[in-house]
């Protein structure tokens, strides 16, 4: 498809959005509220069940503990449940008082035993629940955490050992490494100075080091920034309460086609790799030759 006709589409919320709302679900005191009812007004929403019995489950339960899992909200519901929470491309969760009129694209709503409602909104229907009693369905399939005191260089290293993807699809792969999407991954290969379309076993040891140290300084400060909104659209990435994050202002070169790169004042170009917009510095993100 030509670059001028592919369409740019909502980046879907990567690590530092997913856990900006885990962080503010818990900053609002919702760990330790029971889910009291659940409406279901968009059934493809739900996952694996029907509404009924989706609803039945998951009321009375208690929320023990809420984390992230990758691109995963998790909800640890008391005695022996999970709700597994997928944004996918325009998924919110919003945190709401009860009563109120349900408005456009909220498709599922929890209400809970202090008067407030958990809202899913969702435009374009993407996102999905799991209700599960075991996680590792889901979750266990998932790549290292790249925040992680166990996500090494060295670890990295031997992940890419051998292997001829092409980077940037690769670092894309939640089984590879998981939390990473369009925005970041983009940012840290212009952190580390490296092409996308570099084969993943083409790095040398400094290179990876390099690599490694971007990936974890990227989301470091998307985090810092409570994550990357792109605009004040319905698909855009907004945390509880319609709150937005800041990134945009630190973003290197995501979507700033044309403008000049913060280190050499080249212009930043666009091009598709693995079928992504894909956003890079074209003297500093020189491509190298494939092993």
């Amino acid at each position: 498809m030509p670059l001028a006709h592919l369409r740019l589409r909502v980046p879907m919320p990567e690590l530092p959005e997913v856990q900006t709302i885990v962080d503010d679900l818990l900053a609002a005191g919702l760990r330790g509220a029971t889910v009291t009812g659940v409406a279901v007004h968009w059934p493809r929403t739900v996952a694996d069940l029907g509404c009924r019995e989706f609803a039945g489950r998951l009321s009375g339960r208690r929320i023990s503990a809420i984390r992230r899992r990758a691109k995963f909200i998790v909800f640890d519901l008391a005695p022996d449940l999970h709700l597994l929470v997928h944004l996918r491309m325009s998924g919110r969760l919003l945190l709401v008082a009860g009563g109120g009129k349900r408005a456009a694209h909220q498709h599922v709503i929890l209400g809970l035993d202090d008067g407030r409602e958990l809202r899913f909104h969702d435009p374009r229907k993407f996102g999905r629940m799991y209700l599960v009693a075991d996680t590792t369905e889901r979750l266990g399939r998932l790549g290292p955490e790249p925040l992680a005191r166990a996500f090494t260089a060295r670890r990295l290293a031997e992940d890419l050992r051998g292997r001829q993807r092409t980077l940037k699809p690769l670092l894309l792969d939640q089984a590879f490494l998981a939390g990473l999407g369009n925005i970041y991954v983009d940012e840290a290969l212009w952190d580390a100075r490296l092409h996308p379309c570099r084969k993943a076993a083409s790095l040398a040891a400094n290179e990876i080091t390099a690599l490694h140290r971007a990936i974890r300084k990227v989301l470091r400060r998307g985090l810092r920034n409570n994550g990357t909104s792109l605009g004040a659209g319905q698909s855009n990435f907004n945390s509880i309460g319609e709150q937005p994050g800041s990134n945009r202002e630190a973003l290197r070169v995501f979507r700033r086609t044309g403008r000049a790169c913060p280190r050499c004042r080249t212009p930043i170009a666009r091009i598709i790799v693995g079928q992504r917009s894909t956003h890079i510095c074209p003297r500093c993100q020189s491509a190298a030759p494939s092993l």
